[in-house]
């Protein structure tokens, strides 16, 4: 083992190939290459993201090691996306990373994906406030795939205290878009539409999930009766008052997520807060969030909008944490496409 490692990190569980060097919990390169076919099917398509993948790991690979200034023997250890994930293209990602850990005969290092998510915040430059949280803190994982509360009480001591019992918040935010007529992915442009929108316009009623666990399935449906029963009324309804539509609708979820953390944070004692996922980069999501950390004396700990999104530095610091606690796996370990137990 050496004192100060380079890892590379390996994404490959959705639709973007993206590779990660690290040093010091300092990003050396950090390249993405995104999959847009995707957009106009309205989702991500299995099988094209998985040849596609196969199609770009080694391109970006080359331009991660090329950018950050090192030559491939360098790399002390390889880190890669376990799961969850979809299958097809987390194979890409392991079979690329053992055939790398095996060729140049360095310690292969699985990472899971959610972990990884949660990990970012302690990339050197990744928070907002160039700080990191303090053990133990609550997380809130948000994005398209996922919707998770964690307590976090050390790096690899994690434990779920609630999750969605259907669809995800990303999901959510994209099929509300879909019905709105947007395109995918929705959540971002519901985002643009709701700045020029008044917030309290229109009142949603918030599902009623027991505990710290999710459900936005029955919120959605709500959310498509309503739009329905006013088009009835009046054909041109959402475009009249689609900003509104947009405010409110992004406001009630941020509500519903800032309920069940606050919860999570008196029934743990814990009021330090960190925001992971995709959809942690919506601004009323963090606006909500720091406006009520603010009042009530919480921490709140945000990333920089490059690190909410899946990306290798998440893999790659992730595996320099395990690198650094001996934590290798064997060339036979197994993708997986559902969550596991931390």
């Amino acid at each position: 083992m050496k004192k100060d490692p380079i890892i590379m990190g390996i994404e490959s569980s959705c639709d973007e190939t993206a590779v990660s060097v690290i040093q010091n919990r300092k990003i050396l390169s950090d390249i993405i290459i995104q999959q847009r076919i995707h957009n106009k099917y309205g989702g991500v398509v299995p099988e094209l993201a998985s040849r596609l993948h196969d199609k770009n790991i080694v391109k970006a690979v080359n331009r991660a090691i090329l950018l950050a200034r090192i030559n491939m023997n360098q790399i002390d250890a390889v880190s890669f996306t376990l799961g969850p994930g979809m299958i097809g293209s987390l194979l890409i990602g392991a079979s690329f990373a053992k055939s790398f850990s095996m060729g140049l005969q360095i310690p292969l290092l699985g990472v899971n994906h959610i972990q990884a998510h949660i990990l970012s915040h302690f990339i050197s430059d990744a928070n907002m406030n160039y700080s990191h949280p303090k053990f133990p803190f609550i997380s809130l994982v948000i994005s398209g795939g996922h919707t998770q509360i964690v307590k976090i009480n050390e790096f690899f001591h994690m434990e779920t205290l609630g999750t969605t019992l259907d669809d995800s918040v990303g999901e959510t935010f994209d099929k509300i878009a879909r019905m709105l007529g947007f395109s995918y992915p929705g959540g971002p442009i519901i985002e643009h539409f709701s700045k020029n929108g008044y917030d309290k316009r229109f009142s949603f009623s918030k599902p009623l999930v027991k505990g710290l666990n999710f459900s936005f399935s029955g919120f959605k449906n709500h959310i498509l009766q309503f739009i329905r029963n006013n088009l009835k009324k009046d054909p041109l309804f959402v475009k009249k008052n689609l900003h509104d539509l947009c405010a409110s609708i992004q406001r009630c979820i941020s509500d519903i997520l800032l309920e069940k953390v606050k919860k999570a944070t008196q029934e743990n004692n814990i009021f330090r807060v960190t925001l992971v996922g995709g959809v942690s980069a919506n601004s009323e999501i963090r606006k909500i969030f720091t406006s009520f950390a603010k009042k009530e004396k919480w921490e709140v700990f945000l990333l920089k909008k490059k690190y909410t999104t899946d990306n290798g530095s998440m893999i790659a610091i992730t595996g320099v944490l395990k690198y650094e606690r001996n934590l290798f796996d064997s060339i036979h370990v197994t993708p997986y496409a559902k969550f596991k137990n931390f």
